[in-house]
């Protein structure tokens, strides 16, 4: 590969923080305001140009493993009850959809309201360590140049691990034996629909969750001669006039690869309108259907793996592991879209069976680098145990977890490996986390 070589350029430093995170999806959006609200001066920086990553720009709206969640994602989830946006079959669903564009006010309000300073559409393409490899600065990239920003802790939010990655930080990627990673989805948001018309085609149905449906809806798909690259196609229910409408995989596609990411956006996009014009076309129940919006980024299950002080592993996650120092534990199963679409093309839990499980704050604080913690899918596990706890209802106590930790060690100016347990545990509970 030929190489270019850039002229050296000094790059301003605009500002420094007790703490900067890096990611505001679910866990990064956690992650700032418990900083904030634990007495540090926080920066929230985003590529995108709102917060709440796959919850709004990535149009998920689908909330899985809160049942057993206090704390921030409580009152997240209160927020959206008091806004009205938020679709249950029960009340006592731990799994739900809400709306988007009310997930973004409700954040950014919250992150002003906890003094987070935050900067969207900047994207953070460099780490600086010290001579102790210590994280010192990091380097953005935005409409306003090049430009660095430093702080006592970091925390890496990005789902990627993108910050570990630059600081040189270790890092597993796929599965453990051929490094296979599960497929990307583009969603979408789609109206026109009568929800008692497309009742047995909804997941969230009037009975609760209904695998059947997506079994309708694949044949409803085939039926009209497409054979859709997600096998289990679903249709869900936010509100009387919106549906997630979650159709395409998109198999081994590199997240580290913004070609392949491209191309397989582009797919993403081309099927679902594929499939909409040819179920409006059919007519019935789909004579009305209309796309509102696909997602700005396509979502990403799989990224790396950040090497931490401790690995949850798949012991952990089938003997229903506990830990002193557990920041977050985990009830959803084994999650695993299909690696290969020459095997099949939906998900299976791989005959993994879980036990609630805890995840320790050592799998939190990363293992090569010092000052640096990470949140959300990039925390330290295994191929299985990632395929688990990965989902938003848990992203969010880890983010909480790591911005109180952060904000603590900034304060004590110590590494968060060093801050006393005891110290962050009462520091949770006074925050209103417990885990339950």
């Amino acid at each position: 590969m030929d190489r270019i070589y850039e002229k050296e350029r000094e790059v301003p430093l605009m500002g420094a923080y007790d703490v900067i995170v890096c990611g505001a999806g679910p866990s990064g959006v956690a992650a700032a305001l418990a900083s904030a609200r634990t007495g540090a001066s926080t920066l929230l920086i985003e590529a995108q140009g709102c917060l709440g990553g796959v919850w709004t720009a990535g149009h998920l709206c689908w909330i899985i493993d809160s049942g057993n969640k206090t704390g921030i994602l409580r009152e997240i989830i209160n927020k959206l009850d008091e806004h009205n946006a938020i679709f249950r079959v029960f009340d006592t669903s731990k799994d739900f959809s809400y709306d988007p564009e009310t997930m973004k006010y409700l954040l950014e309000e919250m992150c002003i309201e906890s003094g987070v300073k935050a900067q969207m559409h900047t994207r953070v393409v460099a780490a600086v360590k010290n001579d102790d490899n210590r994280m010192k600065y990091i380097i953005t990239e935005s409409k306003s140049g090049r430009q660095a920003w430093t702080a006592k802790i970091f925390i890496d939010a990005t789902g990627d691990g993108d910050l570990a990655f630059q600081a040189g930080c270790g890092y597993d990627y796929g599965r453990e034996n051929n490094s296979e990673t599960q497929p990307m989805s583009l969603q979408a948001l789609v109206t026109g629909l009568d929800a008692e018309e497309i009742q047995e085609y909804l997941i969230n149905g009037r009975h609760g969750y209904e695998y059947g449906a997506k079994q309708k809806m694949l044949k409803e798909i085939l039926d009209i001669g497409i054979n859709p690259s997600y096998s289990t196609p679903s249709i869900i229910k936010i509100s009387d006039n919106l549906y997630i409408f979650s159709v395409n995989h998109q198999y081994g596609v590199s997240a580290m690869d913004a070609a392949q990411i491209t191309d397989a956006t582009i797919r993403g996009r081309r099927e679902i309108f594929h499939i909409a014009n040819a179920l409006r076309s059919h007519g019935g129940i789909w004579r009305n259907l209309t796309i509102v919006s696909t997602a700005s980024y396509i979502g990403v299950r799989e990224g790396r793996r950040i090497h931490g002080l401790y690995t949850v592993s798949n012991k952990d996650i089938m003997e229903g592991a506990r830990h002193e120092d557990a920041i977050c534990r985990v009830t959803f199963c084994v999650d695993v879209h299909s690696t290969n679409k020459d095997k099949g093309k939906a998900y299976s839990n791989e005959g993994i069976q879980v036990k609630p499980y805890d995840i320790p704050y050592r799998a939190l604080i990363a293992r090569d680098v010092n000052g640096l913690l990470m949140a959300g899918r990039c925390i330290s596990g295994s191929f299985h145990a990632h395929a688990s706890y990965r989902v938003t209802g848990n992203a969010v106590p880890m983010g909480q977890a790591a911005g109180t930790a952060a904000a603590l060690s900034a304060k004590q100016d110590c590494l968060p490996q060093e801050l006393p347990w005891n110290k962050l545990q009462s520091a949770l509970k006074e925050s209103g986390y417990i885990i339950l």
